[in-house]
C-alpha cells in the first residue's frame, strides 16, 4: 500500500514537474527495490519494513542538515529539508512526549524495572512513531525516577 502510494505521487510529480520530488522519489523507490531484494522477496515488502527504512533515511538527512549547516552549506541544507518533508510525509505520525511517557509508564508496570526489557517492549508498540534514542532517554529518565 505505502509503496503504491509512493509510485502514484511520483506520476504526480511528473504531471506537475517537481524536479525535486521526481528525483527524490525515484532515489526512494529504488531504495525499496534494493531492501526487497536484500530480503529475498518480489517486490511484497510489507508497510512496516518500507517504515523503517523511510525512518532510517529519515535519520540520515537529519545528520546531513546538521553537517552541512555546520559547513555553512545552506543550499544543500534546503534540498535535505525538502527531501526531509517528502519523506516524513510517509511516516506515521509521531507520538507526542506525553503519549510515548505513557506508554513508557504501562510498560515499567508490566514488565518492570530492566531497561532492556522495557525498551523492547516499548520499541513494539511505537516503531515509525518515536525515535529509538527518544524513547532510550526517556526510559532511562523514568528507571531513574523509580
Amino acid at each position: 500500500m505505502l509503496l503504491q502510494k509512493i509510485g502514484n505521487d511520483l506520476v504526480i510529480a511528473q504531471r506537475e514537474k517537481d524536479l525535486l520530488k521526481i528525483s527524490f522519489l525515484r532515489f526512494l523507490l529504488a531504495k525499496i527495490h534494493d531492501l526487497a531484494i536484500e530480503k529475498g522477496k518480489d517486490r511484497k515488502l510489507p508497510d512496516e519494513d518500507i517504515t523503517q527504512e523511510l525512518s532510517r533515511e529519515v535519520k540520515r538527512h537529519q545528520e546531513s542538515i546538521d553537517a552541512f549547516r555546520k559547513g555553512g552549506r545552506e543550499d544543500l541544507v534546503q534540498k535535505e529539508e525538502g527531501e526531509l518533508a517528502i519523506l516524513e510525509s510517509y511516516l506515521p505520525a509521531q507520538l507526542s512526549d506525553s503519549q510515548l511517557e505513557n506508554i513508557i509508564d504501562e510498560e515499567v508496570k508490566k514488565v518492570g524495572g530492566d531497561f532492556g526489557s522495557v525498551m523492547k517492549a516499548v520499541m513494539a508498540q511505537v516503531r515509525g512513531q518515536a525515535d529509538g534514542a527518544k524513547v532510550a532517554q526517556f526510559v532511562k529518565r523514568k528507571l531513574n525516577e523509580g
